[in-house]
C-alpha cells in the first residue's frame, strides 16, 4: 500500500496553509495565512476563492459540522468552526458567510472540534490540539509535554500522562478503534490505547512531527512533517514515505470514504494523496487496487493476470470464501473466483461503506445507515437493528458473521454483544442479548455446523478469551473462559477450529466444545507453539485450510501451518463417520487428535467411539465409567449419564423425571451427594425417603460425624432405616425399569438436551 501524491506547480495560497477540511468524498476546504479561503473540486480539477476573511483574522483551525445529526445523515456539510489568533471561533457556511463570531479565549485558538453528533464544540489555547472520544463524553488535548484525558461528567478523574519528551502539537482519538496518536517536537509519533498505555512509538524523524489523523475506519493513518508524508497502520508500522515539496505539513484530513487525504503545507500549496496498491489475498489470488478504479488479479499457480474496472473510485474490497466483493462510491460488485467477466452488480443506498465481511453464504455491507446483509447473487437477506446502533464505530473486530449468525457487539454498553438469525435479522433464541461482567473487545463466530451448535469466542477487557453458545433460551448459557492472556483470535473457515496468541505462546483449540463436554480434556486438545518470533503484538490476519497468516508488529508477514489432521477430523465426525475417524487417529497416533476424538465422541452420544478414545489416551476411570453406562436398562438411563458425564447434573436430572424415574433421579443426587435436593425429590413424589435417609446417615457415619441438619432429623425421628428393605426396593425399580424398556420401546424424552 502507498500514497500517490499530487500537487499544482504554483501555489493557491500566498502564505502557509493552516487547516483543510473535506465537504464531500471531492471537495475540499483551505484556510491560509493570506485570509483566503479556497474550495477545490477534485472532479474536475477547479479552484476558487470561497471569502476573503478581514485583515485580522489569521485562520488556525477547521472542523466542519458532523453530517449525521440526530440520525439523520446529510450528503454534504453545511457549515464549519474556524479558531483564530484573535481569541474568537467563528461558525462560516459553505457559502463564505460568517454566521457567528464568538469571543472564546485571550490569545489566539489553537484547536476547534465538534463531537460526532454535533452538539458540542471544544476550543482550546494555549491547547495545541484537541479531541473528542468515541462517545463523546470525554476531551483528550495537549498540555505541554502531557497528554490529558478529561471527562465531562464533574468529579470524574482526569487521565493525564507524559507522552513526549518534546511539546505535543498534534493528536487525534478514533471512534472505531478507541485509540490514540500524538506527535511532537521530539520528532516522534505514538500509538496509545484510551487508558494511556503506548502501543507504538516512531524512530525519531528529522524535523518535529506536525500533523497526525486517523482515517475513518481506523485501519490506517497519515503523519505529517517537513517535506514528509507517511502512510502508517493502525499500530503504528509504516506502509509508504513520501517526500514531497511542502514544507511542513501543519494539518492533514482524510475524505469522508478514507481513501483519499489533503495536508496543509507551509509553502501554500495544499497537497492531495490517494491510496493506492492495497492489497488482497486468499488462497491462490493475490488482487492489487492498482489505480482508485482499476483492480489486478493474480493468479499465483498459473500466473493468469486480469484486470478489473470499475465505473467509479474503490471504496472497501473483501475478498473470502471464493467471491471478491468491491464497494465504489455508488455501487457494490460482487465477483465469482471462478469468473471475473460478469460481476453481479446492484447500486448502494448510502454510498460510503465502511466495512465489508464475507461468510460462505452471504456478506455483510456496513454504512453509515446501517447493517445489510445480502446473498452473493446481490438479493438483499435481511437489516438487523437493535436500540441505539452506530453503524460508524464498527469495525472486524466488533462484527462478526457466520452461515446462520450475525453477532454484533454493543458501543453503549461494551459487555453487551446483540445475536441475530442472519436470514430473518430477528434477534436470536429468546431475544436476549449476551452479557458478560467485564467490557468486550473482540467478538468471533465459529463458521462450521450445526446452527444449534454455533458457539461464538469473545476476547474482554482482561485479555481473557471466552466461548459460549448463541443459541439462548430462557435459563442463562455457561460462559467457558478457555484462555488468559490472548492478544488476537481467528476460527478457521473450513473447521471449527480456533487460533490465537495467547501469553507468548501460539495456541490452537482443535475442538474448543470439548469445554461443555469433558473441561479435564481441554489441555489434551491444544496445540501450542513459541509465539515469541511474531515480536510484540502481533495480529492474526486470516486463518484459512491449515495455514495461519500473522502480522507482526513491524508489519512482516508470517506465515504457520498446522496439521490438516484435525479438521479431516471434524470433517469424519461431521459426517458420522465414525470408522474413519478411529482409523485416522490409529494412523496418525498422535494423542491430541484422540483426545479430539474422544471429546467429539461424547459430544455425539457415540460411547463406543469415545470408549476407544479414552482407552488410546489412557483414561481409564472414563473407560470404566463409560463401560458402566453400557450396562444400564434403559436408553433414558444412559442419556442421563451420558449427560451427567458432561456435567450436565441439571439436565440429567430433567430427563430422568420427564420419563417418570423418580428413583434414578434420586440416586443421582445422593451419588452426588446433593443430600437437600435427594431429600427434596423423594419427599415431593412420595417415594424412597428412607433411601437418601439411610445413605445419607451412612455417609455421616462413615466420617464420624452427626446430624445437624434440621430437614434430615425431621425426617428420621422415628425411621428405623432396614438395609435389606431398602435394597430390596433398589432392586425393584431397577426390575421395573427393565421391564420397561423390554416391553415397549423407548421414548425418548421431550427435552433439549443443551451442550
Amino acid at each position: 500500500m502507498r500514497l500517490k501524491t499530487s500537487l499544482l506547480k504554483e501555489p493557491k495560497h500566498k502564505e502557509l496553509v493552516s487547516c483543510v477540511g473535506w465537504t464531500t468524498a471531492d471537495e475540499l476546504y483551505s484556510c491560509s495565512d493570506d485570509h483566503q479561503i479556497m474550495k477545490w473540486n477534485l472532479l474536475t480539477s477547479e479552484t476558487t476563492r470561497v471569502v476573503k476573511l478581514p485583515d485580522d483574522i489569521y485562520p488556525i483551525d477547521l472542523h466542519w459540522f458532523p453530517r449525521s445529526v440526530g440520525g439523520k445523515k446529510q450528503s454534504h456539510a453545511e457549515s464549519f468552526v474556524l479558531t483564530s489568533s484573535d481569541g474568537k471561533f467563528h461558525l462560516i457556511s459553505k457559502s463564505g458567510r460568517v454566521e457567528k463570531s464568538v469571543e472564546a479565549h485571550c490569545g489566539a485558538v489553537l484547536a476547534g472540534r465538534w463531537n460526532s453528533e454535533g452538539t458540542a464544540l471544544v476550543t482550546g489555547t494555549p491547547v495545541y490540539s484537541v479531541a473528542w472520544g468515541p462517545d463523546s463524553e470525554k476531551v483528550l488535548y495537549t498540555s505541554g509535554k502531557q497528554l490529558i484525558i478529561k471527562p465531562l461528567q464533574p468529579n470524574a478523574k482526569v487521565l493525564q500522562w507524559k507522552a513526549h519528551d518534546g511539546l505535543i502539537l498534534k493528536t487525534d482519538w478514533n471512534s472505531v478503534n478507541d485509540l490514540i496518536l500524538s506527535a511532537g517536537e521530539d520528532c516522534k509519533y505514538k500509538v496509545w490505547d484510551s487508558y494511556g498505555r503506548l502501543l507504538y512509538s516512531s524512530q525519531p524523524h528529522e524535523y518535529p512531527i506536525t500533523s497526525v489523523a486517523w482515517a475513518g475506519d481506523g485501519e490506517l493513518f497519515a503523519v505529517g512533517s517537513f517535506h514528509t508524508l507517511r502512510l502508517c497502520d493502525k499500530t503504528g508500522w509504516s506502509y509508504a514515505l513520501e517526500k514531497p515539496n511542502t514544507g511542513s505539513i501543519f494539518n492533514i484530513a482524510w475524505s469522508i470514504d478514507g481513501t483519499q487525504l489533503a495536508g496543509a503545507c507551509g509553502n501554500g500549496h495544499v497537497i492531495f494523496a490517494h491510496v493506492v496498491e492495497q492489497r488482497w489475498e486468499w488462497k491462490n489470488l493475490e488482487i492489487t487496487l492498482m489505480k482508485r478504479r482499476t483492480m489486478e488479479v493474480h493468479n499465483v499457480i498459473n500466473d493468469a493476470v486480469d484486470l478489473l474496472e470499475f465505473r467509479d473510485r474503490v471504496i472497501k474490497a473483501s475478498l473470502n470464501y471464493g467471491h471478491l466483493v468491491v464497494s465504489t462510491s455508488l455501487q457494490c460488485y460482487v465477483f465469482s473466483t471462478k469468473n471475473w467477466n460478469t460481476p453481479l452488480i446492484f447500486d448502494l443506498k448510502e454510498g460510503t461503506v465502511s466495512l465489508i465481511l464475507q461468510a460462505e453464504r452471504h456478506f455483510l455491507l456496513v454504512d453509515g445507515g446501517g447493517l445489510y446483509l445480502y446473498s452473493y447473487e446481490g438479493r438483499l437477506i435481511s437489516s438487523p437493528k437493535f436500540p441505539g446502533m452506530r453503524t460508524d464505530v464498527l469495525n472486524a473486530q466488533t462484527v462478526s458473521l457466520s452461515n446462520d449468525t450475525l453477532a454484533v457487539k454493543d458501543k453503549a454498553d461494551e459487555k453487551v454483544i446483540y445475536i441475530f438469525e442472519a436470514l430473518s435479522g430477528k434477534p436470536l433464541g429468546d431475544g436476549k442479548p449476551l452479557t458478560h461482567k467485564t467490557e468486550i473487545v473482540e467478538i468471533a463466530l465459529d463458521q462450521k455446523g450445526l446452527t444449534i451448535e454455533r458457539k461464538i469466542a469473545f476476547i474482554d477487557k482482561n485479555r481473557d478469551l471466552y466461548i459460549t453458545s448463541v443459541k439462548r433460551f430462557g435459563k442463562e448459557q455457561k460462559i467457558v473462559k478457555i484462555g488468559t492472556m490472548v492478544q488476537t483470535l481467528a476460527w478457521n473457515d473450513t473447521a471449527n477450529i480456533l487460533c490465537g496468541i495467547q501469553d507468548a505462546r501460539f495456541t490452537v483449540w482443535y475442538y474448543p466444545n470439548t469445554v461443555y463436554v469433558d473441561k479435564d480434556l481441554l489441555p489434551k486438545t491444544l496445540y501450542e507453539k513459541d509465539a515469541s518470533e511474531f515480536s510484540k503484538n502481533p495480529q492474526i490476519v486470516h486463518f484459512v485450510g491449515n495455514q495461519i497468516t500473522i502480522r507482526r508488529a513491524d508489519g512482516s508477514l508470517i506465515h504457520l501451518n498446522i496439521s490438516p489432521y484435525p479438521a479431516i477430523l471434524h470433517e469424519y465426525v461431521s459426517s458420522s463417520k465414525w470408522e474413519d475417524a478411529v482409523r485416522l487417529c490409529r494412523f496418525v497416533k498422535d494423542q491430541t487428535l484422540w483426545a479430539c476424538l474422544a471429546a467429539m465422541a461424547v459430544a455425539n452420544k457415540d460411547m463406543a467411539t469415545a470408549e476407544i478414545a479414552y482407552a488410546s489416551i489412557g483414561e481409564i476411570d472414563k473407560v470404566q465409567y463409560i463401560n458402566s453406562i453400557k450396562d444400564l436398562p434403559s436408553k433414558e438411563s444412559r442419556m442421563a449419564h451420558i449427560l451427567l458425564f458432561s456435567g450436565n447434573t441439571q439436565e440429567a436430572e430433567t430427563l430422568l423425571l420427564q420419563t417418570g424415574l423418580i428413583y434414578q433421579a434420586i440416586q443421582v443426587n445422593i451419588n452426588l451427594y446433593n443430600w437437600d435436593r435427594a431429600l427434596e425429590l423423594a419427599v415431593k413424589h412420595k417415594t424412597h425417603v428412607d433411601t437418601v435417609l439411610a445413605y445419607r446417615q451412612k455417609f455421616l457415619e462413615d466420617f464420624g460425624k452427626k446430624e445437624t441438619n434440621k430437614r434430615f432429623l425431621q425426617y428420621a425421628e422415628g425411621l428405623e432405616v432396614d438395609w435389606n428393605k431398602i435394597k430390596a426396593k433398589i432392586e425393584m425399580e431397577i426390575a421395573k425399569e427393565r421391564e420397561r424398556a423390554a416391553g415397549s420401546p423407548s421414548v425418548r424424552a421431550s427435552v433439549t438436551v443443551q451442550q
